[in-house]
């Protein structure tokens, strides 16, 4: 797995330590014990996560590490669809364009 810097790159002048925290232990060191779960399996966990709870821009970023992990998607088409009944149909909604954006470049060498 390369080395994660989006704390440093976007929050390393306002939260040094958050963008530490973010990029060295959970991507450091979380997202790295693969002998327990995949990438693509914390990555479909996340995808859940932040889903459900609403939260686009995380959404978003997720959705295109969710790719390079692996995560086709109609898999993830289907996991929008299942949690829209648990966790809100106005989400899926707003999921749907976010999908379409990321696997753009998948559609169109269809």
């Amino acid at each position: 797995m390369k080395k994660q810097t989006a704390g440093k790159d976007n929050l390393g002048n306002i939260a040094p330590l958050f963008a530490e925290l973010n990029d060295d232990v959970l991507f450091g060191k979380v997202w790295s014990r693969e002998d327990k779960l995949s990438p693509r399996d914390r990555s479909l966990i996340t995808i859940s996560a932040l889903f459900a709870q609403g939260l686009y821009p995380q959404l978003k970023a997720h959705l295109a590490i969710g790719k390079e992990h692996g995560l086709k998607k109609e898999e993830v088409v289907e996991v929008v669809t299942q949690l829209a009944f648990y966790a809100g149909w106005p989400k899926a909604w707003s999921t749907f364009p976010l999908i379409e954006e990321i696997y753009e470049s998948d559609d169109k060498n269809e």
